[in-house]
């Protein structure tokens, strides 16, 4: 019950212009919800520069430690600052957002890491020396000449540091290991040509949780040992290649047999021109493909890449980019 008479009106608030840490800090609640969505946002910048070899090392769940290298481009020491700026990117130039072909594009991720952990980025440009940044609780420090041969290294320490009631909200180390994996797992099903190294260094070992070297060949060779390697030949030997075409989108994988399928929906992998998506659509027409020799109960199991024009899907649409939305859904 409120005691306040009602005769006595309260003070009127006042509007302030938050400071550029603080919306850093609120933007990040968005962008990276658990070690995982750091983990993606820096995988995905790795596969935006070119890198054919991706390392991920995570600590504790990723709650202390996550870490990205790479063998991509890299950044140049004028790069970085602009790297750990708001909106900043080097991925579109704002004229069309309807025609984006790269994972990132809002510029957001890497700012909103360095808001609420500590950051480093080292990084090296083909014809240019290395260098390095750090940025801790949104603070920047100057840019470091650095040691490095090729390519970039994102180290991430200390998530949610900066705002300690996040950590609350996350789960045991082991369920945020999990999640790391699986995010790793999905990026390597769309990336069959690049390899992929997952360890776990917790408590000062080193430990690897995942290793898929790069596949040669034709795509759905590729695809095909891929598949093999993450989710085992149960699923790769009773799968089937698809590849169908129809008013534009172009469906390509693997589909598995319906005396494969599973009792939850956990080994339905869809992506969108690459992009790793969870899309009612998709999903409901992957169900409805085999309503007829399926029960109810059960769930079918399949790895599928939608390809289209980038005008006929949003990407923009939510902001871990894990939603799409078709410009003609019929």
């Amino acid at each position: 019950m409120n005691a306040k008479s009602p005769n006595i009106l309260p003070a009127r608030p006042q509007i302030r212009q938050l400071d550029e840490v603080a919306i850093n800090r609120i933007a990040a609640g968005e962008v990276v919800e658990r070690p995982a969505s750091a983990v993606k946002e820096l995988v995905e910048n790795a596969l935006d520069a070119c890198a054919r070899r991706i390392a991920v090392t995570y600590a504790d769940g990723g709650k202390t430690l996550v870490r990205v290298t790479d063998d991509g481009c890299g950044m140049t020491a004028d790069d970085l600052p602009l790297a750990l700026a708001r909106h900043a990117t080097s991925k579109i130039d704002g004229t069309d957002l309807l025609n984006i072909r790269s994972f990132g594009f809002r510029g957001e991720a890497l700012p909103s890491l360095g808001a609420v952990g500590r950051l480093r980025i080292t990084s090296r440009a083909k014809g240019f020396e290395a260098a390095e940044i750090a940025v801790a609780g949104g603070r920047l420090e100057p840019v470091r000449p650095a040691a490095l041969t090729a390519g970039t290294v994102v180290e991430l320490r200390d998530l949610f540091h900066a705002t300690p009631a996040r950590l609350k909200f996350l789960r045991s180390d082991r369920a945020e290991a999990q999640a790391i994996r699986d995010v790793v797992e999905r990026l390597a099903m769309a990336e069959p040509y690049v390899s992929f190294t997952l360890t776990d260094a917790s408590g000062g070992e080193s430990r690897t949780i995942l290793r898929a070297d790069a596949e040669q060949g034709e795509l759905f060779d590729a695809l095909g040992q891929r598949l093999r390697g993450l989710l085992g030949a149960g699923f790769a030997d009773n799968a089937l290649p698809i590849d169908a075409e129809r008013e534009g989108f172009r469906l390509r994988g693997f589909a598995a047999l319906p005396t494969y399928s599973r009792g939850a929906a956990v080994e339905q992998f869809l992506f969108v021109n690459g992009r790793p998506v969870r899309d009612k659509l998709l999903i409901g027409a992957l169900r409805a493909a085999y309503m007829d020799v399926l029960s109810r109960d059960r769930h079918p199991a399949a790895v599928l890449n939608m390809t289209c024009d980038t005008e006929r899907v949003d990407v923009n649409v939510h902001p871990a980019k894990a939603e799409v939305r078709f410009r003609e859904p019929g």
